[in-house]
């Protein structure tokens, strides 16, 4: 992209943000619930231009309620402040160093906005001397995404004295005797990814492929660590990275003057713009909702109240959508399970018509329950069977 397109671009996103109104910064964690639903234009386009969609869905009127609590932010920071601790000794030997007592160089990160601490840290890698441990302590990575770019800020990436680049993840959750949560650590090694992609954005080929992931040990503070090998989840990113539809291609399909500009008042407290005006504005752009978003991103309610309204059978799961082949909406689905509509021959209405059949034929035969009113006990018993056969 040339300078003058790019800057174009980041003059078209700061409209949609809003005069004034300083970008929030899209980091790994976004990027990777990104990659996990790449079809959504609307996260694309708000995430790209650091639209605050926390405070947008608290103007519409359907804030998410999930992220750390203050108590868990604080904890997080006192454990990494002792993994770094003492020259950073303790992160030496989770990673294996020979000598952790020797400390290593940890050069100094500190540049003028994000453009000049992305080229610090590219100079910092590239002038890390042979033989030694050097550690960049929270280098900040820059990644084209969409046409846009993207700065990422790891914990940690040190570099070994082979020349490898290691990305470390530092989390406050627990490893329990020998293992952590699945769920956890994985959302992690999605996360560790999207640095690992960065990296190699700089040198393909230096950055190591397993992550070391930091956490405290049992019920104690005391920092240990796992490897952790992200191959699949690098592939996995990298190619729902490179589907997103290009930034300025989303831009250019929305109403001339469309933005997200809350419109605080003077005293910056509270946001003026009306709800249906806004609402508009962020309709305009195209999601793709689904159940995995309400954990992921701060407008899942807002998208889910509107797949509902339309009857999108998305709501339900993409499982779902997926058996349900060219079914789309709920009521397609129902006109096709009543025989209203729909091909026989298609496997999901034919699927669909045999729940129904089931579902009838048990409410149609009251199974008596113990103390239980014969009618209610075969409603009962039809609901089950039917809701089984539905599955």
């Amino acid at each position: 992209m040339s300078t003058t397109h790019h800057h174009s671009l980041r003059k078209r996103l700061a409209d949609l943000r809003g005069p004034g109104t300083a970008p929030r910064p899209l980091d790994a964690r976004a990027l990777a619930a990104l990659a996990a639903n790449p079809g959504c234009r609307r996260r694309a386009l708000m995430d790209a231009a650091g639209v605050d969609k926390g405070a947008v869905a608290e103007v519409l009127g359907a804030p998410a309620r999930f992220g750390q609590s203050r108590f868990a932010f604080s904890r997080g920071h006192a454990f990494e402040a002792r993994v770094k601790r003492d020259g950073c000794a303790e992160l030496l030997r989770l990673l294996g160093a020979a000598d952790p007592g020797v400390p290593a160089e940890v050069p100094d990160l500190a540049a003028p906005g994000p453009e000049g601490r992305a080229a610090r840290t590219r100079l910092a890698l590239a002038e890390a001397p042979a033989g030694s441990w050097t550690l960049l302590d929270h280098p900040l990575l820059a990644l084209e995404v969409a046409g846009s770019l993207a700065y990422l800020e790891p914990d940690a990436v040190a570099v070994a004295p082979d020349g490898r680049w290691t990305v470390v993840e530092i989390k406050s959750f627990p490893i329990l005797d020998g293992g952590a949560d699945a769920q956890k650590v994985g959302a992690a090694a999605r996360q560790a990814a999207v640095y690992v992609l960065a990296l190699d954005a700089v040198e393909p080929g230096r950055a190591r492929p397993d992550v070391l992931l930091v956490c405290p040990r049992d019920f104690s503070n005391l920092p240990t660590a796992e490897w952790v090998d992200v191959r699949k989840q690098l592939a996995v990113t990298g190619r729902q990275l490179t589907r997103l539809t290009r930034i300025e291609d989303i831009a250019a399909t929305l109403p001339e003057g469309t933005t997200f500009d809350l419109r605080y008042a003077a005293d910056g407290s509270t946001p003026t713009r009306s709800r249906i005006e806004l609402s508009q504005a962020v309709d305009a752009v195209p999601a793709a909702y689904a159940p995995e978003c309400l954990s992921t991103c701060e407008l899942a309610f807002h998208c889910r109240d509107r797949s509902r309204a339309d009857g999108c059978v998305e709501s339900l799961g993409r499982g779902l959508r997926g058996e349900l082949g060219t079914l789309t909406t709920v009521d397609a689905v129902l006109s096709a399970a009543h025989g209203e509509a729909g091909d026989p021959a298609d496997p999901a209405v034919a699927a669909l018509r045999r729940a129904a059949a089931l579902r009838a034929e048990a409410l149609a035969a009251p199974v008596p329950g113990a103390g239980v009113p014969a009618q209610q006990a075969g409603e009962g018993a039809g609901e089950r069977a039917g809701d089984a056969a539905c599955r």
